[in-house]
């Protein structure tokens, strides 16, 4: 499967299920039996933790389709970047898809912790401070809401800018096998918007 058909089976599943006519799957067991010798995903997903923003609901995608890393913030760490690296090199998926989402929290942290020095836990600090450099250029005096999009859209821009600017992302880019695509999930409407 090339980057442009997974990329379309994603956008088609993505409209199954706000018309509501998802396929998610009943189980068979020849499905499970076949899985259990290998996966052949077609898509790699780098996604927030947060509990509403399940890909494979999102994408109506079945047992096996996708490869999903998820994490709060989408953001780029060397364990995340080394399930990627798994996922290219030993599942050869030709598309890799940062998903963003409205509103996310670890986003809305960040923000916090740059324009108004709110602290946070230990570890959670750390993970802001993934996040934090895609905000850099952000209006703190923008409204709330607009600040806040801006900025989960200039993070799955961050975090693509990263991959692609690994040895393995070049080298996957320039072989022409391998698409990165963004994107931002709209918790209200269901629908994912593809960044251009």
């Amino acid at each position: 499967m090339t980057a442009a058909q997974a990329l379309r089976r994603l956008r088609e599943g993505n409209q199954r299920f706000l018309r509501g006519q998802a396929r998610f799957p009943t189980v068979r067991k020849e499905i499970l039996a076949q899985l259990a010798v290998e996966q052949r995903p077609f898509a790699t997903i780098l996604g927030c933790s947060d509990s509403r923003v399940p890909p494979e609901l999102l994408f109506d995608a079945s047992f096996g389709e996708l490869f999903v890393v998820r994490i709060a913030g989408n953001v780029l760490s060397p364990e995340i970047s080394g399930s990627l690296q798994y996922a290219g090199v030993h599942l050869q998926t030709p598309l890799f898809l940062v998903l963003g989402h409205e509103g996310c929290g670890a986003v809305a942290a960040a923000l916090e912790e740059l324009h108004h020095g709110v602290r946070h836990h230990s570890r959670i600090a750390k993970l802001l401070k993934s996040i934090t450099p895609a905000l850099r250029d952000m209006d703190p005096r923008l409204p709330p809401r607009t600040l806040l999009a801006r900025a989960v859209e200039a993070n799955v821009r961050w975090t693509m800018k990263q991959i692609l600017q690994s040895p393995e992302g070049k080298a996957r880019i320039a072989e022409g096998r391998v698409k990165l695509v963004g994107a931002i999930y709209n918790l209200k409407s269901g629908r994912v918007r593809l960044l251009r």
